[in-house]
C-alpha cells in the first residue's frame, strides 16, 4: 500500500483532524463485548471482514477501496467490494483515517444496508489500533464509525511512546521461534499498546496487532493468528490480492474507470496463492456460490 508524501494541508484542518481524534477515542471500546470472543474456538464467529486501500502505480489519488467477507473458520471468500476511489485528502502520518477511512466505511455501510445477512462480525484492517501516537488509529475509526469489533494488523512498527525497531526489539522477534509465539509492546508510559506476533511458522517477520474497537488484545491476537494461513491474516490478504487485481483488470480495458465504478459480488472463490507462500495470486478459478453466501439463516444466533 504505497502512500505519497506528507502534502500541505489547509490551514486548521491538522487541528481539526486531532479534535476529532480526541473525541472518537473517548467512544473506543478495549474489552470483548461479544460471547463469540470469549469462547476458545470462537464458536459464534461465522464471518470476518478484512479491508484494505490499492494505488494507482504511480498515481497518489487514486486508489481501489476494498472488503472482503470471509466465512471462519473456513476463510472462503463470500463477498467482496471493490470500486475506484479519489483520494483528495493528503497522507499525514498519524492521520490516514482521515485519507481511506471514509471510503471504508462506506464500503461496510453499503454492506450492512443492502445485504446484512452477509455482514462480517469483526474487522480486521491493514494499519494500527490503539497503538498510535494519539491512540486512535484507523482502526479505530473503523470500528467507532461501523459500531463493530475492529483489529489493527500492521506489518511495520510504528515507533511510538518509546517503541523502537531497534537492536533490543530485533533480539525479542529472533526469539519468536513459531507460529503462535508473541511479546508485548509495552510503551514508555508502561501501557501495552499491541502486541508482536509470528503468525506462522514459515514466516520471520512479526506482524504488529492492536485494539481498534470492542475486543481485548487477548481476543484480537487470538483471532489474527487463527486467520492466518500466510503471514497476513486471510481477511486482509484477500482484500490487498482482490483490489490489486479489480486495478489491474480495470485499467486495462478501454480507458480508466469513472469514480465510484465497483465491483461487489457475492462468493467469489479465493485467489490461490503460489507455491511457497506467496502473497501474489494466480489466475482467478471463477465465482462460486458458498452455501453461507445466499443463507440469510447464516447469521449469528
Amino acid at each position: 500500500m504505497a502512500r505519497e508524501a506528507v502534502r500541505r494541508l489547509p490551514e486548521g484542518t491538522l487541528s481539526l483532524w486531532k479534535r476529532e481524534q480526541a473525541v472518537l477515542k473517548a467512544r473506543v471500546v478495549d474489552r470483548d463485548t461479544e460471547a463469540w470472543q470469549r469462547d476458545p474456538a470462537f464458536s459464534g464467529l461465522l464471518r470476518v471482514g478484512g479491508l484494505d486501500v490499492s494505488f494507482v502505480k504511480g498515481d497518489s489519488v487514486s486508489a481501489c477501496a476494498s472488503l472482503v467477507v470471509l466465512s471462519y473458520p473456513k476463510l472462503e471468500v463470500l463477498y467482496e467490494d471493490c470500486r475506484m476511489v479519489s483520494l483528495t485528502a493528503p497522507y499525514v502520518p498519524g492521520f490516514l483515517a482521515f485519507r481511506e477511512g471514509p471510503f471504508l466505511v462506506d464500503a461496510v455501510q453499503r454492506l450492512q444496508e443492502k445485504e446484512p445477512h452477509l455482514s462480517p462480525q469483526v474487522l480486521l484492517v491493514d494499519g494500527n489500533g490503539v497503538l498510535h501516537p494519539r491512540g486512535f488509529g484507523v482502526a479505530c475509526h473503523l470500528g467507532v464509525h461501523t459500531d463493530l469489533p475492529s483489529i489493527g494488523v500492521a506489518k511495520k512498527l510504528l515507533q511510538v511512546d518509546g517503541l523502537e525497531n531497534n537492536a533490543l526489539h530485533k533480539e525479542k522477534i529472533r526469539l519468536l521461534q513459531a507460529g503462535g509465539d508473541t511479546f508485548p509492546l509495552t510503551g514508555g508510559s508502561g501501557a501495552v499498546l499491541g502486541m508482536a506476533l509470528r503468525s506462522h511458522d514459515h514466516s520471520t517477520k512479526p506482524l504488529y496487532v492492536s485494539v481498534g474497537h470492542k475486543m481485548s488484545l487477548e481476543a484480537a491476537v487470538r483471532l489474527v493468528r487463527s486467520c492466518c494461513r500466510f503471514r497476513i491474516p486471510e481477511p486482509v490478504r484477500q482484500a490487498d490480492i482482490r483490489s490489486r487485481d479489480y486495478i489491474r483488470r480495470t485499467l486495462g480495458g478501454p480507458g480508466p474507470p469513472a469514480q465510484g465504478q465497483e465491483r461487489s459480488r457475492k462468493a467469489q472463490r479465493p485467489k490461490t496463492c503460489l507455491q511457497g507462500g506467496s502473497e501474489e495470486p494466480t489466475h482467478s478459478q471463477g465465482p462460486r456460490t458458498h452455501p453461507e453466501a445466499s443463507d440469510p439463516g447464516a447469521q449469528e444466533q
